[in-house]
C-alpha cells in the first residue's frame, strides 16, 4: 500500500466532518456535548468529550462501512431518499434547539430498578453513536463517493488487510478533526464557567439556539436537495451558496493543518488539560500547620 493512498484516506475521513452536506452538524455535536457537561474538573470534561468523540466517530464510520460494503449495489436508489432522512434530521435537531431553548433538559429514562436520576441524554455513548450515524446519514450524498474510491475498492480488491487500514486511517481523520474541536470546546467551557459568575445558565440556552439554527439549516439542505433531484430548483440558492462559502473556508482549514497538525493539537489539548489540573489540584492542597508539625528538636 503507497503511502500516498494512505495520506489520502486520512485526508478524505478529516474532509468529512465539514463535508457540505452535513458540516452544520459539526457545531450541532459541540452543542450537544456542552449541555450534557455538568462535570466541574477539567479531567473529566477532557475524559468525557473524548469518549463521546470515539462513539460519534464510531456511529458515523459504521454508516459508512454498511453502506459501502452492504448496500453500494443498491446505492442510486437509496440515494434518492438519503434528503429525505436529513429534512427529518434536520426538524429533529429543531425541535431539540427549541425543547433546550425554553428551559427543558433533554434526559435519557432509567429504567425500572436502576438507582439515580435520569440521566442526560447527550451524556449517553450510544446516544451520540446514534448522532453520528445521523451525521453520516446526512453526509453520504456529498462524501461517499471518496470513501467507495480508497477504501471499498481495495476490499473489493481482495486486499481486506489493505482495506482494513484504510478504514482505520479514515476513522481517525474524521476523529481526529471532531476530537481536537471536541477538546477545546470542553475545556473552554469550563475555563469560562469558572472565571464568569452565572455564565453557566446562558450556556444551555446558547446551545439551543445554535442547535436550532444548525437543524433549521439541515432540513433546509435536505429540501433543496429533494428540489434538486424533482428538477424544481435549477438556478443557485442564496442560502445554500452562502453556507457553501463557509464550508470551503472550513475544508481549506482542515485541510491546511493537514492530519499530523490535528493529531499533534489534540494530544496537545490533552496534555496541557492533564498538565493544568495536576497543577490545580496541588494548589489546592492545605498548607501544613507549624503548631501541628512535630517537633523534631527532642
Amino acid at each position: 500500500m503507497s503511502d500516498g493512498l494512505l495520506a489520502l484516506a486520512l485526508g478524505s475521513g478529516m474532509l468529512a466532518a465539514v463535508n457540505p452536506c452535513g458540516f452544520a452538524l459539526l457545531p450541532a455535536y459541540l452543542s450537544l456535548l456542552v449541555l450534557g457537561d455538568e462535570e466541574s474538573t477539567r479531567r473529566r470534561a477532557l475524559s468525557r468529550a473524548l469518549l463521546l468523540t470515539a462513539a460519534m466517530t464510531l456511529g458515523f464510520v459504521a454508516v459508512f462501512a454498511t453502506f459501502g460494503l452492504a448496500l453500494a449495489p443498491v446505492a442510486s436508489q437509496l440515494q434518492q431518499n438519503l434528503p429525505r432522512f436529513t429534512v427529518v434530521a434536520g426538524l429533529v435537531l429543531a425541535a431539540t434547539g427549541l425543547w433546550v431553548l425554553a428551559g427543558r433538559t433533554i434526559t435519557l429514562p432509567r429504567r425500572k430498578g436502576r438507582r439515580g436520576a435520569a440521566k442526560p441524554l447527550t451524556g449517553s455513548f450510544w446516544s451520540m453513536a446514534g448522532f453520528g450515524a445521523g451525521y453520516a446519514a446526512a453526509s453520504l450524498t456529498c462524501t461517499i463517493a471518496p470513501f467507495l474510491a480508497v477504501v471499498v475498492a481495495s476490499f473489493r480488491a481482495d486486499d481486506p488487510v489493505e482495506g482494513s487500514i484504510l478504514f482505520v486511517a479514515y476513522a481517525v481523520g474524521m476523529g481526529s478533526v471532531v476530537g481536537a474541536v471536541a477538546v477545546a470546546v470542553a475545556l473552554a467551557k469550563q475555563s469560562v464557567i469558572g472565571r464568569m459568575r452565572g455564565a453557566g445558565r446562558w450556556v444551555p440556552r446558547v446551545s439551543g439556539a445554535l442547535l436550532l439554527a444548525a437543524g433549521a439549516y439541515v432540513a433546509y439542505y435536505g429540501w433543496w436537495e429533494l428540489r434538486v433531484l424533482a428538477g424544481r430548483a435549477t438556478g443557485s440558492d442564496p442560502v445554500i451558496s452562502a453556507a457553501a462559502e463557509v464550508q470551503r473556508l472550513l475544508a481549506d482549514a482542515v485541510t491546511a493543518v493537514g492530519p499530523g497538525g490535528w493529531a499533534l493539537v489534540l494530544v496537545a489539548l490533552v496534555a496541557l488539560a492533564l498538565l493544568g489540573g495536576r497543577l490545580r489540584s496541588r494548589g489546592d492542597e492545605p498548607a501544613e500547620d507549624p503548631e501541628q508539625q512535630p517537633d523534631r528538636t527532642r
